[in-house]
């Protein structure tokens, strides 16, 4: 288990160490470093049906990007980072104002492509500038994230381009609400790097709250906060495992191909009801309506709406027994759309497929299952906090091969995101 796996995130100590690395790379001479945090998320219900306008529960964790930055004179932004090599460097003055869709090209090694790192500050001022925020100033910065977490499936890519968004907002006076920074980072993954996602990640980032879920209604935009009411909020743990699998969704056509299998069974059933002017959004189909017309769905379109109204069923119930304090019935909720991930949405590889099933095994576990698309990256589970130190241990003993260690870590439910000073 990760040594520092309680610690506060983000630490003096990362803070003074991102802080000298602009100071050194901006040839700064005062302590007038600011920092941007943004942490990543984890998804315990709803998995696969924000793109969809479904209803999902999120947190985000003590564990995220830092970056560090300062106003540049001009329009230059300048950027390094602790994951990857070399320097991004463009003029705002270079990205277009208008509509654009790219593909990232390169080696693939995670969600943050290598090559094309750069392309997250690329498309922060592409969405700005689209919405018609006005641009004067650039940013020299240098980003860190923790060792090991990018490309994890917990969405460093929307950590990222929220921490790009806010600091370009910083230095140009820019007054832009949480739900507005949402919709311009679904235009960073959407129109400028062509990853079709819905709104879940950075929604969990801009709207969450300490030791609280986050429940977000994709369709139509709203938020709501949870509180556990009726459980002590240092019951549970977040346990996180990481599979060894890195490699970017932008890059591979599972992610984008079963989106298109939601949309294709959303037009069957529309067709069915006498909407075939609506979206081809499953959401714009009742529950009532599905359970009419489920037979007329075939093969992979029948698994791909299996899994989206059962994984709304489990939302709903997952409400009830977070209210109710009841984290085993949470749990198990949790564990079945895991296994309706592996069955019906069929994103599981057998690596994490493995892995989930020893977070099951391990003890004080409530439910676990895959985070992010389940194509690479880690699991994620609830635990009891008594038993977090045992269950890391646990699965820390049961590693698959010797080189490619597990690294359980224990995370909490983190309170902020923003603006920190120096």
């Amino acid at each position: 288990m990760a040594a520092d796996s309680y610690s506060t995130w983000p630490s003096s100590s990362l803070l003074q160490r991102v802080k000298e690395k602009v100071k050194h790379f901006a040839q700064l001479s005062k302590d007038d470093v600011k920092f941007v945090v943004s942490p990543y998320r984890i998804c315990p219900l709803g998995a696969h049906i924000d793109h969809q306008g479904g209803s999902v529960m999120a947190m985000a964790i003590n564990r995220g990007v830092v970056l560090g930055f300062v106003a540049s004179d001009d329009v230059t932004i300048k950027l390094e980072s602790s994951q990857f090599p070399g320097t991004t460097s463009f003029s705002l003055d270079s990205i277009p104002s208008g509509r654009l869709r790219i593909q990232p090209t390169g080696p693939a090694v995670n969600e943050l492509e290598v090559s094309a790192w750069g392309d997250y500050a690329r498309g922060a001022a592409f969405a700005l500038k689209m919405k018609g925020y006005k641009l004067k100033k650039g940013i020299q910065g240098y980003v860190e994230g923790p060792r090991g977490f990018d490309g994890g499936g917990l969405s460093s890519s929307a950590a990222v381009g929220v921490a790009y968004l806010l600091a370009l907002e910083y230095v140009n006076d820019l007054q832009v609400s949480k739900e507005e920074n949402v919709e311009l980072d679904r235009i960073i993954e959407n129109d400028y790097l062509g990853l079709k996602i819905g709104v879940l990640d950075q929604s969990a980032i801009l709207f969450s709250e300490e030791h609280c879920l986050s429940l977000i209604h994709c369709k139509t935009r709203q938020y709501e906060i949870m509180p556990p009411r009726q459980l002590d909020s240092e019951s549970f743990k977040i346990l996180i495992a990481f599979s060894g699998l890195r490699h970017a969704l932008s890059s591979k056509p599972g992610y984008n191909l079963r989106v298109k299998e939601c949309q294709d069974a959303a037009r069957v059933l529309l067709k069915f009801v006498g909407r075939e002017w609506s979206d081809p959004l499953l959401s714009n189909v009742t529950s009532e309506e599905y359970s009419v017309y489920e037979g007329k769905l075939e093969g992979n379109l029948a698994k791909r709406a299996k899994h989206f109204f059962t994984e709304l069923e489990r939302v709903s119930s997952g409400i009830e027994e977070w209210n109710r304090g009841d984290m085993e019935a949470f749990g198990e909720l949790m564990s079945k759309s895991g296994q309706s991930s592996i069955d019906s949405y069929e994103c599981g590889c057998e690596p994490l497929i493995q892995l989930r099933r020893i977070l099951l095994d391990a003890p004080g576990v409530f439910g676990a299952r895959f985070s992010g698309a389940g194509f690479r990256g880690c699991c994620v589970a609830l635990v009891a906090t008594e038993k977090a130190d045992a269950a890391a241990a646990y699965v820390d003993r049961m590693q698959s091969y010797k080189d490619n260690a597990y690294n359980p870590t224990v995370c909490t439910a983190f309170p902020d995101i923003g603006i920190v000073p120096a």
